[in-house]
């Protein structure tokens, strides 16, 4: 179903957009919208929204700093390093995303139908968190008619503050309806929810705090009392939010075999017929930030060069480096990959959708804002904690306390920093490194946080980092009224509604 346009995905993958099409002689077998239960779909899209998530958005971990492409052995991507992008740019952030987004409704309506509740409820957070990625790259999108494509067939689009609010309304709906669920009445999900087996209470959290996060996105727009009331809601529903050894990842028994590979595992480092990611590699910015600040991450979020050299063990490039092939001293065998063993764990590792540490730092920075009660402290040193124990660092815990304690190198200590809140989004940035790129560029639009260096590209001129996407070229082809109303956008000035700059 890859790459197929919205306004005709319905009619190709599903027959029953009319419940009058074709419906001559229909067969209860047929693999019709109405015959899908939540129970076949789910997992097939738990897995393909948590292997988009985590590696789609590679541009935007190069454009963030995290990595560059290995200048040593592949020449520029002229249009992403010169951050001069056009309607042809990252089209799978709209194409791919829809098509995900379609079984995610399918399997909302039908378990309504079915009365499975806690099928609605899941679809509902899982649906949050892909147009939530929908708007923080495009602004306005398709929303509340995309589905309904029997009287929409050229969709027209919502605002994106309309779709956040849309998007906190429905987590409210589905924390209910969680709540209330009885196990018994939806078929099989403790075995086909391949991320919480049926654990109800977990996914009460992630609702939470994928709400969380949607307000936290909007923190320079919302005052601070429009803050604290839309947490002091969900706080109120008395679930909590994820916390230390709850990430919520999708494992639907991975193994090193075709086409069976952990997602980020199969496309960054090994792929299931042996072939490596000599494209992706250190970036020497994010490498040195971390060397410089006696931070081990570095050794788990990066590989060791299969061939140092000049006494390298690890090595990377500067983002936009267009110096000849020919004329580098360093090749992909002498760089670092991305696929680092803390990242990069093993073929069939599960794949994360929303880590433990990413919620910590939400929760952390809520609370330094004054709109989440609790100790920031405490919850940013737990977050940075959770961090070196989620990438299986050795002796994690002490040396994320040396870390967080430092004498000299006090990148990291609370006591030192004069700004906690730069402190906060800092430490997550490191955290997220290989996690989802478009968190890391919407925090950076949003705060401007992290400070990155910009391309180095001989063709950026007065360039910067994109503040949002174009539409995708098909839907100035096929929804041309509908994508021509937005108006005519410059990635380099118009911006997300919840972007002040």
């Amino acid at each position: 179903m890859k790459n197929i346009l919205i306004i005709f995905a319905c009619a190709l993958l599903l027959t029953s957009c009319s419940d009058e099409f074709f419906d001559i002689n229909r067969s209860p077998n047929n693999a019709v919208e109405e015959n899908m239960t939540p129970s076949l779909v789910l997992p097939r899209a738990l897995h393909r929204l948590a292997g988009f998530s985590g590696t789609e958005y590679d541009t935007y971990s190069r454009w963030m700093g995290y990595w560059a492409r290995c200048s040593g052995t592949y020449g520029p991507n002229s249009e992403e390093e010169s951050y001069a992008i056009t309607s042809s740019f990252s089209r799978a952030s709209w194409l791919e995303m829809y098509d995900i987004l379609k079984d995610l409704d399918v399997i909302e309506q039908n378990a309504v139908t079915r009365k499975e509740t806690a099928y609605q409820a899941i679809a509902k957070i899982l649906k949050s968190i892909g147009f939530m990625q929908l708007v923080d790259q495009y602004n306005n999108v398709p929303r509340s008619k995309c589905f309904d494509l029997a009287n929409n067939l050229l969709t027209p689009y919502d605002k994106g503050s309309d779709i956040y609010a849309a998007l906190i309304a429905d987590l409210e709906i589905a924390d209910n309806l969680l709540k209330n669920a009885d196990i018994s009445d939806n078929l099989d999900i403790e075995t086909v929810d391949i991320v919480y087996q049926g654990d109800l209470d977990l996914w009460r959290k992630l609702g939470n705090t994928q709400g969380l996060r949607l307000l936290i996105h909007q923190s320079e727009i919302l005052t601070a009392a429009e803050l604290r009331a839309g947490l002091d809601k969900i706080v109120a529903n008395g679930a909590g939010f994820l916390d230390a050894g709850e990430t919520a990842e999708v494992q639907p028994g991975y193994a090193k075999d075709v086409n069976k590979q952990n997602p980020y595992w199969n496309t960054f480092n090994i792929n299931h017929s042996g072939g490596l990611d000599n494209y992706n590699r250190a970036n020497s910015y994010f490498l040195g930030l971390l060397m410089s600040n006696n931070d081990v991450r570095y050794q788990y979020f990066y590989s060791k060069a299969t061939t140092p050299k000049n006494g390298n063990d690890y090595q990377g490039y500067p983002f936009g480096d267009n110096t000849p092939t020919s004329e580098q001293e360093y090749t992909a065998p002498n760089s670092s990959n991305v696929a680092g063993p803390g990242i990069a764990k093993s073929p069939s590792m599960a794949q994360w959708l929303f880590t433990s540490f990413e919620s910590l730092f939400l929760q952390a920075e809520a609370i330094q804002r004054g709109a989440l009660d609790g100790n920031a402290k405490a919850t940013y040193e737990a977050a940075v904690t959770e961090s070196f124990v989620w990438l299986d660092v050795a002796d994690a815990v002490t040396e994320a306390d040396n870390y967080l304690n430092a004498v000299t190198k006090q990148f990291a200590v609370w006591d030192a920093a004069s700004d906690k809140l730069t402190l906060i989004l800092t430490q997550k940035y490191v955290a997220m490194f290989g996690i989802n790129g478009l968190e890391t560029w919407t925090d950076y639009r949003r705060t401007g946080v992290p400070n990155v260096p910009l391309s180095i590209y001989s063709g950026v001129g007065s360039n910067k980092i994109p503040l949002r996407l174009i539409y995708p070229l098909e839907e100035y082809q096929y929804n041309s009224a509908n994508a021509a109303a937005e108006g005519v956008i410059n990635p380099q000035t118009a911006t997300i509604f919840w972007d002040k700059n």
